[in-house]
């Protein structure tokens, strides 16, 4: 089993950043395979150009092309999923998570944006060709306090239904995982 992880957040200090290292851990604690990509990891013209012979692109777009799962988190900016996370996107190839189980998740300032991984980010995910999108998981900024002014930490509430979601994927990773391999041996679905 292999995960890829994207935090889309061009804070140097992110909420964003915390869940996905948060889910990082317990996924490695799982002894599952994961990989990690922060849009500040990338040179940001490559990404503003959609330079797909940088080699940090070349390594992204292979990673989530052998990924079983790819979960994504952003912060909520003008109630929507951020325009990083968005460039980050635009990278993966057209039907480019067709097969993989996705996790969305954003973090924003208050419940109003509760929706936005429904209204906004799911619609862009179906264009990519994921079909196996998980309900995903907000988390209000309120439950990611800053420690020492070095990182967030993912306050009790959010890690238990992060946690859940994580249990969620997990459990339908084999049967995404036995789907594409009966698909590509050229067995239909019964």
């Amino acid at each position: 089993m292999s995960v890829v992880l994207i935090a889309g957040s061009p804070g140097s200090v992110s909420r964003t950043s915390a869940l996905i290292t948060f889910i990082d851990g317990l996924l490695q604690a799982r002894g599952i395979k994961t990989e990690v990509f922060n849009v500040n990891d990338f040179d940001g013209n490559a990404v503003f150009f959609a330079d797909v012979s940088a080699p940090q692109i070349v390594r992204y777009r292979e990673a989530i092309a052998k990924a079983d799962a790819v979960i994504l988190a952003t912060p909520v900016y003008q109630a929507s999923f951020s325009g990083a996370i968005k460039l980050l996107l635009d990278l993966v190839p057209e039907r480019g998570l067709k097969g993989k189980l996705v996790l969305p998740l954003a973090n924003g300032g208050s419940d109003n944006h509760l929706l936005v991984i429904d209204y906004a980010l799911k619609p862009v995910l179906s264009a990519l060709g994921a079909s196996n999108v998980l309900g995903g998981v907000y988390v209000n900024a309120k439950q990611l306090t800053l420690e020492e002014g070095q990182a967030y930490r993912v306050g009790g509430d959010a890690r238990a239904r992060i946690q859940r979601a994580l249990d969620e994927l997990l459990e339908a990773l084999p049967l995404v995982i036995g789907a594409n391999e009966r698909n590509h041996s050229g067995v239909a679905y019964a």
